[in-house]
Order: structure tokens, then sequence, then C-alpha cells
């Protein structure tokens, strides 16, 4: 016997008779049905509202907590150039201190693209801010420990005698 012929195929449509409206008696594919109507956009709209409202908050979130990151890789650079004045600790050091300002100063630009009704950007916002001003206070700690802010009275005023050095370290020579 042939292959296909004398059995009838499970998944054959027979359009040998085209005089008649064939469309009616195929029946709808599962799911689909004819008295509903279309899908109704204001759900589906408002799903998709929804949806990206959501995805708005959670890239806010992401955006705020990104100064962490730079936080400990900072801490860890100006950890690694030292507590002496050189040129690689004065870079480092004012690199802790620039990021954080130039970040401070966008904090509405930053924030820009996730602005929506649905989404607040209040809580977001608060923890971007202390993440920089927690990174300028990183880099203050280290200008502080080079000795280069002004902490004592004679840092302000030439005429009074200047601070009693705490400790003082010398070559490595015993008879030094």
């Amino acid at each position: 016997m042939e292959k296909g012929k004398g059995m009838a195929r499970r998944w054959a449509v027979d359009f040998s008779d085209s005089s008649s409206s064939s469309h009616s008696t195929v029946a709808d594919p599962p799911g689909f049905a004819r008295s509903t109507p279309d899908l109704d956009e204001t759900s589906g709209s408002r799903q998709k509202k929804d949806a990206e409202a959501a995805w708005k908050g959670q890239k806010a979130w992401e955006v705020a907590q990104a100064p962490f990151k730079n936080l400990l890789m900072m801490g860890f650079m100006m950890w690694m150039a030292g507590n002496t004045v050189h040129l690689f600790s004065m870079g480092i050091t004012f690199s802790a201190l620039w990021q954080p300002i130039s970040a401070l100063r966008s904090v509405g630009k930053v924030f820009e693209p996730f602005k929506d009704p649905k989404v607040d950007l209040n809580a977001p916002r608060l923890l971007f801010i202390a993440l920089n001003l927690g990174g300028l206070l990183l880099g203050m700690w280290k200008l502080n420990t080079l000795g280069l802010l002004p902490t004592h009275a004679s840092d302000w005023v030439f005429s009074l005698p200047p601070a009693k050095e705490v400790e003082f370290a010398g070559g490595g020579s015993p008879f030094y």
C-alpha cells in the first residue's frame, strides 16, 4: 500500500470542496473563542506600565547602590597608596574627592531616566547621596592621614608655633 493512501491523515485538511466556506467547519484552536472580544487594551497596557514601573524602580536602586562598589575600590587604592605625600597618593586622593563631588552635582541627571509617577525615587536618591558623601568623607580622611588638612591653629595663623610632633620615624640605621 502506498504511503498516505487509504488511511486518513490525522492533521490533514481536505480542500477539495472549495465551493463551501470551510472556515466555519474548522474548529478554533485551543484558547481562542470567537465570542469573546479581543484583548482588553486597557488591562494589557496597564500591565505593561506596571512592569515598566517595576523595572524602573529596580534600575533606580541599582544606580543608587553603584557608588558602594566605587567606595570599596577607592578605599583599597588609598590603602595601597600609603601615607606618604607623593604623586600617586595625591592622584588617588583627589580622584576620591572629585568623583563623589561630580556625582553629587549630577543627581538629577542620574535619576532622570527613571522618572515615573508610579516610581518613588526619594529613597534611591537618598542612598546615592549618602554613599557619595561616604566617599567624600573617605577622601577627607585620606587628606588628614597625609597631613594635608589644616587641623591646628598654626595652620591658619602664621605667628603661632607649629604643632608638636607626636611621633617621629627615622632611618633604619641604629646609629641614626
